[in-house]
């Protein structure tokens, strides 16, 4: 059986609620083993209920039980969750897990906290001396993986280049083929502007950097189609066109997804040398300590985690 890593993110978020709210459900209290790292005296403080037989608890006691509050920006809550997360970096290394989900961090508690890091997964990829590493968002069937990430629109066209296109069509292409078993993947590539650019005359990014990557692949790869105009190409991904679709900025995939699945999502970050999924939300401070956040996203998060952990063992 697999054994399945979870961090519970920032104590002051909705990480600790949604995880042990996840593991009481019924859709995968006894999908897998696991073991979940953080603060036994938060994860008490966010449920009454207590964790599953099946579940091991490591407890890092690095949150100050005086004075704590929830839906707070902190050092030492950044700290915490960053201690979480290098801890399970170990344990994946040792082979104690064999995969990894993580609660939500908030990037400004863990600046404060001595980490200087832009996000959760540029932080794992940096660990793990991971190159070529991107974000793969999806739910259902439907995959979007971004070329940008979190950039000002104004700086996208400046920002997209050729060859980071090609590599997130090959990062996608073999993950498709990595954890989803699918033999010949089809892979969608958004264009930029609308309609394309209309030959030009609304942006010349498709013909002089998004074409040419594709061509590229198309060549390695075979399956590989556009550019394509985005607001058509979600619709065809859902009636089985394509198997995943990539996308230039992070509002290309995002809007689309959260519209379509708003708590369902999930992030899986391809390039690791592991399975590592988290849900799709944040902190959520303004509802931490309030008993209202839905573990839906962390549900299926796990859910994939362990779908895919045992793929790779296939």
């Amino acid at each position: 059986m697999i054994t399945i890593g979870i961090t519970i993110g920032d104590p002051s978020g909705i990480g600790p609620e949604v995880v042990i709210k996840a593991l009481n459900s019924p859709a995968i209290n006894r999908l897998a083993n696991y073991l979940v790292i953080g603060d036994k005296f938060v994860i008490s403080k966010a449920s009454k209920k207590n964790l599953p037989r099946n579940v091991k608890f490591i407890d890092m006691a690095n949150v100050n039980r005086k004075g704590f509050s929830y839906g707070k920006v902190k050092a030492e809550y950044g700290a915490a969750s960053m201690d979480y997360i290098n801890f399970a970096l170990g344990l994946l290394k040792k082979g104690m897990i064999d995969c990894l989900v993580t609660a939500p961090i908030s990037k400004e508690s863990a600046n404060l906290g001595g980490y200087k890091i832009t996000g959760h997964t540029e932080y794992l990829a940096k660990k793990t001396n991971s190159k070529n590493f991107e974000m793969m968002l999806l739910a259902k069937n439907l995959r979007t993986l971004t070329v940008t990430r979190h950039l000002p629109l104004k700086d996208i066209s400046r920002k997209l280049k050729t060859k980071d296109i090609y590599q997130a069509i090959a990062l996608i292409y073999d993950a498709l083929k990595k954890y989803f078993l699918i033999k010949k993947p089809k892979v969608a590539v958004c264009a930029l502007n609308p309609h394309l650019g209309e030959h030009g005359l609304l942006g010349q990014e498709e013909r002089i950097k998004i074409a040419p990557a594709v061509n590229k692949a198309k060549k390695r790869f075979g399956s590989v189609f556009g550019p394509v105009a985005s607001d058509a190409v979600f619709r065809d991904c859902l009636r089985g066109k394509y198997d995943a679709i990539v996308t230039m900025y992070h509002d290309q995939s995002l809007i689309t997804l959260k519209t379509l699945f708003p708590n369902s999502a999930v992030n899986l970050t391809i390039g690791l040398p592991f399975v590592r999924t988290s849900p799709c939300h944040g902190t959520a401070f303004d509802i931490a300590g309030k008993n209202l956040a839905d573990p839906t996203s962390m549900i299926e998060a796990i859910k994939l985690a362990d779908r895919l952990a045992r793929n790779i063992k296939k």
